[in-house]
């Protein structure tokens, strides 16, 4: 086993532990039988399409990715802040009561969105302008420097610019 690893890396000796180590790293995760998985999307209910839209555009300066028409009372909605290649959020329309009843506290009053930034003070002084509800002002903590801020639901989001040592935060 150890030929093939150092056989895929291009490795020449059989010493290099460290070097085999790292390669395997990468080589594992791309072999048969090793499933690579990733969240794509979250499901934010919401009352309105076209004012959710609105906000998430507007005020956050997201990206609208689609916006298809799927039956006379549902779309497929999906938002994703300006950059991102990762997680993006489906705009989903609550159509019964208890549905309903989770629009605003999807996660029980506690933060339930992250938006990570690299550049803290513009994207603070963005919510600031369009007037968004700020829940808890910006504050220096270990992890970086982060505010909480409600969407036009009420769910809260922590906006954060993760310090140097914490970007997996």
């Amino acid at each position: 086993m150890h030929r093939i690893y150092s056989n895929i890396c291009g490795l020449k000796e059989f010493g290099l532990w460290g070097k085999i180590a790292e390669c395997l790293s990468e080589v594992l995760p791309t072999l048969p039988g090793k499933m690579k998985q990733t969240i794509a999307r979250i499901s934010v209910l919401v009352d309105d399409y076209d004012e959710a839209i609105k906000f998430y555009t507007r005020k956050l300066k997201f990206i609208l990715l689609e916006d298809t028409q799927l039956s006379e009372t549902k779309r497929w909605v999906v938002v994703a802040p300006k950059g991102s290649e990762g997680c993006n959020l489906l705009l989903a329309k609550a159509v019964n009561d208890e549905q309903k009843s989770r629009i605003g506290n999807q996660a029980g009053g506690r933060v339930f969105l992250f938006l990570f930034t690299d550049d803290f003070q513009q994207a603070y002084q963005n919510l600031l302008d369009q007037s968004v509800t700020i829940i808890r002002q910006a504050s220096q903590e270990v992890y970086g420097r982060v505010a909480v801020f409600a969407d036009l639901y009420g769910n809260l989001w922590d906006l954060v610019e993760p310090s140097d040592n914490r970007s997996g935060l």
